[in-house]
């Protein structure tokens, strides 16, 4: 299996399928799975304290002799410390999110990162563009975790990007195999990013009640709320009810923040408390039916896109004109 086009060359990957940074799920184990067959794996550091992230990144070069990235939310308190890790780690590749690309891009590529950030509009997309990042992840509001204020799916926001930038553009949100892939490549997208697939594979650290959790749930499982606070999807339980309620009762920012607490996503997706834990987890949930290695989701849904591909080519477009 192997592919060429600017993503793949600018991460040196066979495969422009990456597997997202999520928080309490992608590890080591994950990032290097997803990176040794062919993809990019993403360590999630926003769950990690600094020397975590340091053991988890020695570990991924230990795994795999193939380019792995980290994922750095620029919320996270201690970012700085993160950011001398990265550099003194020589990690290849960093996707930023959740804050202004002006301010660390210039010095992880000074450093010699390829540098990527996520975005939930165009107009945030000239912005990373400007500051120097090399590609931007668009990613829609059916994914799970923290997500865009504006609400724009997957389908409306890739190719208004693809027009807006000329760095290459990564599609997220709602996408979990081969159809979808292709659907966000006619659209103009140069790679996938995938989230909640790769939560339900053996090596994601998400506590197995969470990745069951996610193989029952069905449609309308999840929803996108705490929008006055930072958006975030999560499937549904009785702490998700909660706070929804809550909201929209007109709590302020500072009532959310205070009943949301610390530790909620830990509580749920890594320790496996499934009613008092916050989930974070996309929309795709509900085409997720198993739990399996991380190199066999790549692999099907590689399979998947290039039998696509060929069914597109075998169409009589010609005759229907």
């Amino acid at each position: 299996m192997e592919f060429e086009n600017r993503i793949t060359k600018l991460f040196a990957i066979d495969l422009p399928i990456i597997q997202a940074g999520m928080v309490w799920a992608s590890g080591w184990e994950l990032a290097s799975a997803v990176s040794h067959a062919g993809g990019l794996g993403i360590i999630g550091a926003g769950s990690m304290y600094p020397e975590v992230l340091r053991t988890h990144i020695k570990k991924t070069k230990k795994a795999t002799s193939k380019p792995f990235a980290v994922n750095l939310p620029m919320l996270y308190p201690d970012l700085q410390a993160h950011i001398n890790i990265i550099i003194e780690e020589k990690v290849p590749i960093v996707f930023t999110s959740a804050g202004n690309p002006t301010k660390w891009t210039s010095t992880l590529k000074a450093a010699g990162c390829v540098v990527v950030h996520v975005v939930s509009s165009a107009q945030f997309a000239l912005k990373a563009e400007a500051a120097g990042c090399d590609a931007v992840v668009a990613e829609g509001f059916e994914a799970g975790g923290h997500n865009g204020r504006e609400e724009t799916t997957t389908m409306v926001l890739i190719p208004m990007v693809c027009k807006a930038v000329k760095i290459p553009v990564i599609a997220a949100g709602g996408i979990a195999n081969g159809a979808q892939m292709l659907a966000a490549f006619a659209l103009g997208a140069e790679a996938v990013q995938i989230g909640s697939r790769f939560v339900c594979t053996t090596e994601s650290s998400a506590h197995i009640h969470f990745k069951n959790a996610i193989i029952a749930s069905k449609e309308g499982a999840t929803e996108l709320g705490l929008k006055s606070l930072a958006p975030v999807r999560f499937l549904k339980n009785q702490f998700a009810n909660e706070i929804l309620s809550f909201e929209k009762q007109g709590a302020t920012k500072e009532q959310l923040a205070e009943r949301l607490g610390k530790g909620r996503a830990k509580q749920g997706m890594f320790e496996g408390d499934m009613e008092n834990g916050e989930l974070e987890i996309g929309q795709v949930t509900a085409m997720i039916d198993s739990i399996q290695p991380a190199a066999d989701i790549v692999k099907e849904i590689w399979k998947d896109f290039t039998a696509g591909v060929d069914h597109l080519k075998s169409l009589p477009i010609s005759r229907s004109f």
